[in-house]
C-alpha cells in the first residue's frame, strides 16, 4: 500500500499526508495487490455484516486498530411506490439507505477508517471541519476510541446536528462564515498543532478510500448486475469518487473487455453548485462558489481554497458519462415528502436531493425509462427536523374524547 498523487503520480509511503508534497495534488491510497471480488474477511465475525467484511481491501493494516460502530452493510430498498410517479418508467429504482449507519449518515464509513488510521499512526487528538454529519460521526468514533476530538462547524449548522455532536462529548467551535472557513481552521490545527485531520473532503486519503465499499455492497445486493445510473449528493465529491473507484475495481476483477461503470450523477443544490456550474459551461476547472444559500447543509460547500476537489469530481463525472445537475430547495422539499410518505425513508434535505434530481432528469428525457437506477440516500431526517416542522402536516387536535362525531369527520368515516 502506498499513497499516490492523482496529478503527478508521485508516490509516498503510507503515512499521514494530506496532499502531494511535489505538486499539492490530491492523494489516493494505492494498493499493489490485486483486487479480489467478493473477498469477505472473517477476522471478526461480529463485523461480518459491516463494511469491514472488506477489510483486506481497506487501508487499516492491523485489525486491533479498527474503530467500528457497525457502519456499512446498509439496505438497498426496491421502490414499489415512488417509481409510479415517473410516468412511463418501466425500469428498476432502488434507494441505498445510508441513513441507518450508526450516526445517521454515510460519513460513518469514512470516519471509521480515518480514525482507525489515526490510532494506527499514534495520534491522540483529531479535528474535523463539518457541516454536521461528519462532525457527529467524528465525535461518536472519537468517543468509542478515547481520542480527543474538536469539531469545527459553521454557525448556520442545523441545531439538531450540533446537539448530536455535543452528546458525544466533543469540543465544538462554531465558526462564523461557511464550511470553507471551518475547513481552513481545521487545516491550520492539523498542520501546526498535532491534530489528525478527519475532514471529509479529499483531504484524508484513508477515509476517502473507504467509500468504495458502497459500490462493493451494491454489486453484492444487485447480484453482480450494474446500475445504469447512480445519483449522488455532492459537496466536494468523495462519495462519488468512492462509487467510481469501487466499480472500477470490480470491473478489473472481472477482467472483461469493454467493461464500464454506471453513469454517475452528481447532485448539488442550486444555491451552492460550483461543480454543476463548471459542467454546464463546459469548463474543466471548477471555481469556488460565492454566497452559498440552501437548506441542503450537507452539500453547501463552496470549495474555497480547495477547488481542486471539485475539479477532480467533475472529471470523474465526465469519465463515467454522467452529468452534474442542481435542484432547487423546493424540489428538495418535495423529494423529502415523497421519500417519507411513499417509501418510508426519513431523509434530511441533502439525502433527498438525488430523488429530486431523478425526477428532473427523467422529465428532461435524460434517464432511460427501462434503466436500473440507484439513489444514494445519505443522511437521516433527524439531522434537520426544522424543515419538516415547516411543512404541511396532517395533525388534528381532539379536545373531547367523547366527541366521536368530530373524529369521524376527520377520518372520513361514514355515519
Amino acid at each position: 500500500m502506498k499513497l499516490k498523487c492523482i496529478n503527478c503520480a508521485e508516490t509516498y509511503p503510507p503515512e499521514m499526508l494530506y496532499s502531494c508534497i511535489k505538486c499539492d495534488g490530491i492523494l489516493e491510497v494505492y494498493y499493489e495487490k490485486d483486487f479480489v471480488k467478493n473477498d469477505s474477511n472473517s477476522f471478526n465475525a461480529n463485523l461480518s455484516n459491516t463494511m469491514w467484511r472488506y477489510s483486506s481491501q481497506l487501508s487499516v493494516e492491523h485489525h486491533d486498530n479498527i474503530i467500528s460502530l457497525h457502519e456499512g452493510g446498509t439496505p438497498l430498498h426496491f421502490s414499489d411506490r415512488y417509481k409510479k410517479e415517473l410516468d412511463g418508467f418501466q425500469g428498476e429504482l432502488y434507494f441505498k439507505d445510508e441513513t441507518v449507519n450508526p450516526t445517521g449518515s454515510f460519513k460513518d464509513r469514512l470516519i471509521s477508517t480515518a480514525i482507525s488510521k489515526a490510532k494506527e499512526f499514534g495520534y491522540e487528538k483529531v479535528v474535523c471541519a463539518s457541516s454536521g454529519n461528519a462532525g457527529a460521526s467524528a465525535a461518536a468514533y472519537a468517543a468509542k476510541s478515547g481520542i480527543e476530538v474538536v469539531i469545527l462547524a459553521p454557525q448556520s449548522t442545523p441545531k439538531e446536528k450540533i446537539v448530536q455532536i455535543l452528546s458525544y462529548g466533543a469540543t465544538v467551535l462554531l465558526v462564523k462564515g461557511h464550511y470553507s472557513d471551518s475547513y481552513k481552521l481545521a487545516k491550520d490545527l492539523s498542520e501546526n498543532y498535532g491534530f489528525c485531520n478527519l475532514s471529509t473532503t479529499f483531504l484524508n486519503p484513508y477515509g476517502t478510500d473507504a467509500l468504495k465499499t458502497v459500490a462493493y455492497e451494491l454489486d453484492n445486493q444487485l447480484k453482480g448486475e450494474m446500475p445504469d445510473y447512480v445519483l449522488i449528493p455532492v459537496g466536494a465529491g468523495p462519495l462519488l469518487k468512492g462509487l467510481y473507484q469501487g466499480y472500477s475495481e470490480l470491473n478489473k476483477s472481472l477482467k472483461s473487455v469493454g467493461a464500464t461503470i454506471p453513469k454517475l450523477i452528481g447532485v448539488q443544490a442550486e444555491g451552492c453548485s460550483p461543480i454543476v456550474s463548471a459542467f454546464e459551461s463546459d469548463q474543466e476547472i471548477v471555481s469556488a462558489w460565492e454566497g452559498s444559500n440552501t437548506i441542503a447543509s450537507g452539500i453547501s460547500d463552496p470549495l474555497i481554497g480547495y477547488e481542486k476537489d471539485g475539479t477532480y469530481t467533475l472529471k470523474l463525472i465526465r469519465e463515467s458519462k454522467g452529468v452534474a445537475i442542481s435542484v432547487t430547495d423546493e424540489e428538495i422539499k418535495k423529494a423529502m415528502q415523497d421519500l417519507s410518505q411513499l417509501e418510508g425513508i426519513f431523509a434530511e434535505p441533502t439525502g433527498a436531493a438525488p430523488l429530486a434530481a431523478l425526477k428532473k432528469l427523467y422529465e428532461k428525457n435524460m434517464i432511460d425509462p427501462n434503466s436500473r437506477v440507484v439513489c444514494l440516500i445519505t443522511g437521516h431526517g433527524f439531522k434537520d427536523m426544522n424543515i419538516y416542522q415547516k411543512m404541511d402536516n396532517n395533525i388534528h387536535y381532539i379536545d373531547n374524547v367523547n366527541d366521536i362525531d368530530s373524529v369521524r369527520r376527520i377520518l372520513n368515516i361514514p355515519t
